[in-house]
Order: C-alpha cells, then structure tokens, then sequence
C-alpha cells in the first residue's frame, strides 16, 4: 500500500516530536502560530495535529485531499489523518476505542489510492482542573465563554473535566484498507444534526484489535 521507504522517513520525523506536554504552553504556542484552532477546549488533539503540520510538511503534504465535507490532514502516497489518543479517561478507566475519520470518506479515499493512513499518538493525560484554573485561563485567552459553552449553560449540561497535560507514550502508524475498515465499528451511525440530516458514520477503533506498520515508543 505504501512504501517501506515512506513509512522509515516518518519514523525519523516523528521520534522527533515533544514527550511532554503542557497545555498552556501548547495553546499559547499554537496562538503565537496563529493557528486557527487554539481556542479549541479538546487541545492534545490540535496540538498534535500541530505539531504533525510543522514536523512533517518536508514530507507530507498539508492538508490532504477532500471528500465531500471531510478532509484529510495530509497526503504523501495515501492520506494521512493526525489523531492524539489519552490512554484512560478522567475517571481512570482505560480508553481503547478511538474515533477516526468519516467512514464514506476513507472509503473514497482507499477506492481512489489504494489505501488511509492514521498517525495516532497515544498517552497520559492529566485530567486535574477540578479548581477550574485551567479553564479560566483558556476562556480568558479566547476573550470570554464560546457560543458552545453559553449552550452548555443555558441547558444546564455539566463542564466536562479539562486535559492539562499530556505525556506521550508512542505513535503507531496505522494503515486502512477495505478489509480493515469493514472490521472496524461505527460512532454516530444514525445521528443527526440540528438541522435534522443523517451525520455520516465514523471509523470506531478498537485498540486492542489493529495492527499498526510501525510503533514508535517514548
């Protein structure tokens, strides 16, 4: 599907990335970047994504191809998407399933290269906002609560707990193919937006059912 020499090139690149991660650094680092998605609250995922754009760029092209709504993060024989991956949630319990790319465009993608690929980096994250601090912190940068949060409030949902930090553990280079993404489970089949249009269903994977081409350990 893709080549030897590809995936040793980024091997190299990416035993280059940061082990560890402090979000407020993160954010102010993707700010002074101007990076478009540095107000975003889940911000081990952007960062990665970040830090993916700025490492690989001698080597994947950035972003990837499109398939509708849906674009990749990058291409370089295949398209590539960037996803980080906390090891357990902020209640402790282990986290297995990852959420990928829509599955109607990974299957775009496979029919017209021949194959996807998922660089996902996988670690420890700390969940101890419980004073808040963090989260003051990043609306006061953004300049205030998003439209998102003022939803949040106004139907009463509770604040989900804040990643403060990461600590990366490795990166597996994960290839797709037909016969791997029809194993694979589905997240959101049958949801809708608010408008009331089917979502399309994402790629559910199973941590501890894939097989990756390389894993690179920290």
């Amino acid at each position: 599907m893709i080549s030897l020499k590809l995936i040793e090139q980024l091997r190299k690149l990416l035993a280059d990335m940061p082990i560890a991660w402090d979000g407020r650094k993160a954010i102010l680092k993707m700010q002074k970047a101007d990076y478009p998605h540095w107000k975003q609250m889940e911000w081990i995922g952007f960062y990665f994504q970040f830090l993916c754009d700025t490492k690989l760029s001698p080597l994947i092209k950035i972003p990837g191809p499109k398939y509708g709504k849906v674009e990749f993060d990058g291409f370089s024989e295949i398209p590539w998407d960037f996803k980080a991956h906390p090891n357990k949630n902020a209640n402790g319990q282990e986290n297995k399933s990852v959420i990928v790319n829509d599955r109607l465009a990974i299957a775009e993608a496979i029919k017209q290269f021949g194959g996807a690929g998922l660089i996902l980096a996988i670690g420890d994250a700390k969940y101890n906002d419980e004073d808040r601090n963090f989260q003051i912190w990043h609306q006061k940068l953004k300049g205030g609560l998003s439209d998102f949060e003022k939803k949040r409030i106004l139907r009463k949902a509770p604040s989900r707990l804040r990643k403060t930090a990461f600590r990366l553990r490795e990166i597996k280079l994960i290839l797709l193919d037909d016969k791997a993404v029809q194993s694979f489970g589905s997240f959101q089949e049958g949801f809708r937006n608010s408008d009331g249009s089917l979502r399309n269903a994402k790629v559910l994977l199973d941590l501890d059912n894939i097989n990756s081409v390389k894993t690179i350990k920290f």
